[in-house]
């Protein structure tokens, strides 16, 4: 094993957190801001990139650190170590509703590939890098650009997602299409690409978008029902605008709905 073996439990429904027992010497990397809490003797130490590199002297910290500047994540990233004799808990959060998906990178060939903002923690061993896009339609309206996050290794990595999450095992040549935002990761062995959804009414009218992703098996697919992107344009179309007025959102009275409702906010 080159990542170090941890255990885990999974707390909560809808805002979940991580917790992580480190047996001694033991550590785990984590995205700068995903810290919950943790034991005493858990010593925490900012590292440039994911760790994998840090016994290959300067050039090989410069090259995982330059690997996540490209995925358009912080040079850094956290590892927390158990320099104590017992067993140590650290726990890491969610950064908005969804669910925490544990990835064990041995049942995934070594390897998965996730969207770019989808890595929480993993051992300290995985190596977080990048994957680039093949292909120029997947590049450019893929949603993803032409890079995503690539996690190799034979440890444990844990991923987040919004809204509800789900799995789907895909056999060979079976394919599946999905809206871009939703997909949250896949095996290495899907084939993934882009296709235009087609038809004016669909293009002009459908709210969709003009692209979807087909994902074609043998492999896992990872989907989640609400992107971060997607609620964050949805908070903003609700948010006040022009001096502080809302929409009026919740009544077909506007605002004085809202009065009848008791938000009486002025």
């Amino acid at each position: 094993m080159n990542a170090h073996e941890i255990d885990y439990e999974i707390f909560g429904e809808e805002m979940q957190y991580v917790e992580i027992e480190l047996d001694p010497q033991e550590a785990v990397v984590a995205e700068a801001g995903s810290f919950m809490m943790m034991d005493t003797d858990i010593k925490m130490d900012t590292i440039f990139g994911d760790g994998s590199n840090q016994d290959n002297g300067v050039l090989g910290k410069l090259f995982s650190a330059g690997k996540r500047l490209l995925t358009g994540e912080s040079l850094f990233m956290t590892a927390f170590l158990n320099s104590g004799y017992g067993k140590k808990k650290v726990s890491f959060a969610s950064p908005y509703p969804g669910k925490i998906i544990p990835i064990d990178l041995t049942e995934f060939g070594g390897r998965f590939i996730c969207q770019k903002d989808a890595f929480l923690c993993a051992a300290k061993g995985v190596i977080i890098g990048i994957e680039f896009s093949k292909r120029l339609g997947r590049g450019l309206f893929g949603g993803e650009g032409f890079i995503m996050q690539k996690l190799e290794g034979d440890g444990l990595a844990f991923v987040h997602a919004g809204g509800t999450t789900a799995k789907k095992v895909l056999a060979v040549g079976e394919v599946l299409k999905v809206d871009t935002g939703c997909i949250i990761g896949f095996s290495k062995d899907i084939d993934y690409d882009i296709e235009f959804i087609g038809g004016i009414k669909n293009t002009v009218f459908g709210g969709e978008g003009l692209f979807y992703a087909t994902l074609k098996g043998p492999g896992t697919v990872f989907i989640q029902s609400l992107p971060f992107s997607r609620l964050a344009s949805r908070v903003w179309a609700a948010a006040p605008k022009g001096g502080g007025k809302d929409r009026g959102e919740g009544s077909i009275l506007g605002g004085l709905g809202d009065i009848l409702d008791g938000d009486n906010r002025f």
